[in-house]
């Protein structure tokens, strides 16, 4: 059985690593940051949330909307 996702505050690399789980943290957090990137809404609101780059927490209201932009890792 499979753990039910949680929105909580998340290290950069763990929420990445949810993601991408057969990666490294940094392969990972590099593809992650990728996907924001390319993402123009999601960098945007993600920036008004208070997020910058090579952050390495990220509060719930960001992982939450991180989550609703690309599905529960």
């Amino acid at each position: 059985m499979e753990k039910e996702f949680t929105i909580r505050s998340y290290g950069y690399g763990e929420l990445a690593l949810l993601y991408f789980p057969n990666c490294n943290k940094n392969s990972a957090s590099t593809q992650l940051s990728r996907w924001v990137r390319q993402n123009e809404i999601l960098k945007k609101q993600l920036m008004e949330l208070g997020f910058k780059p090579r952050k390495k927490i990220l509060t719930p209201s960001q992982v939450k909307l991180i989550v609703g932009f690309f599905g529960e890792p």
